[in-house]
């Protein structure tokens, strides 16, 4: 089973032909998605995507670009939409410091508010790291030492040391089609220690289209070329990579029934 842990069907690039993209993406083998939400305003709208298809689920959360915009957020903020039908997860949260776009003290306390809801919701936390790998650490260890919480660690392309300060808290990792990029050979190298059964596959689209798709816009229907990605770097064959990544998504997304 292909399941596309990470869209972003929101926005405005699908605007045009959402329902075609999602319709190409049951063509493509995908069999389940989760469509993000990157700021509140967002929200209702990501929902209502989830809420129109019976494969796909959703998220709640503030990107940290957009955290400057949400400096008054708590966690019951999040826990009150956090119990709607089909949220499955808390974020995407994090932090970024490659383009800054909202100051890193908001940044790391909206980090942190995200932690607290995925605590108290019993959700996982879906993490956005960028350039930021001794903070968001920090905060995770520091978070988890206050009472443990599920993380996803998305899109993985930090360093082996923040993937293995992670990997001790028992963090999931997913994949995207960064994997397939010629330039991405310390990503892969990376890739190929994270635990077998704590990885997830993901598109993130509309960006980071896989190769042979590059400079296209990405949509769910490109993740069987993710999947061959994670097979090659981790010596799997393409049946064997669906069947642990589907594994350690059901393990992690456990609001989402097994078909």
């Amino acid at each position: 089973m292909l399941i596309d842990s990470h869209v972003n069907l929101h926005a405005p690039a699908f605007d045009d032909d959402r329902e075609v993209v999602i319709a190409r993406a049951r063509e493509a083998g995908v069999a389940l998605m989760v469509t993000i939400c990157d700021r509140l305003s967002r929200f209702e709208a990501v929902h209502a995507i989830a809420q129109a298809h019976p494969d796909i689920y959703a998220s709640v959360g503030v990107h940290p670009h957009e955290a400057k915009d949400h400096i008054e957020l708590t966690a019951d903020d999040l826990l009150a939409l956090a119990v709607r039908p089909k949220v499955v997860g808390i974020g995407e949260t994090g932090l970024d410091y490659h383009y800054d776009l909202s100051p890193r003290d908001d940044q790391r306390r909206l980090f942190r508010v995200h932690i607290e809801a995925a605590r108290e919701s019993g959700l996982p936390l879906i993490v956005h790291t960028r350039e930021a790998d001794d903070d968001t650490a920090e905060i995770l260890e520091e978070e988890w030492a206050r009472g443990p919480f599920r993380i996803l660690m998305h899109c993985y392309t930090s360093g082996a040391a923040l993937a293995r300060r992670a990997a001790a808290l028992g963090a999931w990792f997913s994949v995207s089609g960064i994997a397939s990029f010629r330039t991405a050979s310390e990503v892969r190298a990376v890739i190929a220690d994270m635990p077998a059964d704590r990885l997830l596959l993901e598109t993130d689209c509309p960006y980071l289209a896989p190769v042979p798709l590059r400079g296209r816009r990405n949509e769910p229907a490109f993740l069987p070329h993710v999947r061959t990605a994670l097979a090659t770097i981790r010596g799997w064959s393409e049946t064997e990579t669906e069947a642990r990544t589907a594994e350690a998504f059901f393990t992690l997304f456990d609001k989402v029934p097994r078909p």
